[in-house]
């Protein structure tokens, strides 16, 4: 070569795999810092949220800073010390700060300023009572959090419904990556695979 070394051929072979562990190492690097800053995986826990999430769920799970604020619908991981001994639960924004929740729990139907929330996301109307007097104002920095099976929550760690300080969101859910066993079939359904509506 000229103006240089000349490169053997036992020199190509080092030449090459010095450069696939520095391309290595930085894949890793910046891995690390998707999954610190950005992003979190999170398994479900429970039923609370049958039929739109199972038991076992994988989920990709954007950070709380991350999320530019809460909407009604958003599937979000709230971490406190009074749910399940501070394990992560997951459960769906129906309210934001402000906005004040009925339910008629004879009728199975919950309202939000008044008006009737399609929920067609829900596995059957809302008939289990958990001690809240309604209506409900959302307080500031909080959110209103319903499970989407409300009638099978039998843990009283794990409540279904509530105002929850968004401080205590860890993230919203954005995609399934793997699913858990589908209670009704006893199967994995691998077609529910990606993002969360």
């Amino acid at each position: 070569m000229r103006g240089g070394k000349r490169l053997s051929r036992s020199d190509v072979p080092l030449q090459w795999l010095y450069e696939w562990v520095q391309a290595l190492v930085g894949v890793v690097l910046a891995v690390v810092l998707l999954f610190t800053f950005a992003v979190r995986v999170v398994l479900v826990s429970g039923p609370s949220m049958r039929e739109t999430l199972q038991d076992q769920d994988c989920l990709l799970v954007l950070n709380a800073p991350l999320c530019g604020g809460f909407e009604t619908g958003d599937i979000v991981i709230i971490q406190r010390d009074d749910f399940r001994d501070g394990e992560p639960i997951v459960k769906r924004i129906v309210a934001t700060e402000g906005q004040t929740v009925d339910i008629d729990f004879d009728a199975g139907t919950v309202y939000v300023d008044g008006q009737l929330l399609e929920e067609t996301y829900i596995r059957e109307p809302t008939h289990l009572e958990e001690g809240l007097e309604f209506p409900v104002t959302v307080p500031e920095g909080c959110v209103f959090v319903l499970g989407d099976n409300r009638n099978d929550s039998d843990d009283s760690r794990d409540p279904d419904l509530g105002p929850v300080d968004t401080r205590e969101i860890l993230g919203r859910a954005v995609a399934l990556l793997f699913p858990g066993v589908t209670a009704a079939s006893g199967e994995r359904d691998f077609g529910r695979i990606g993002p969360l509506d």
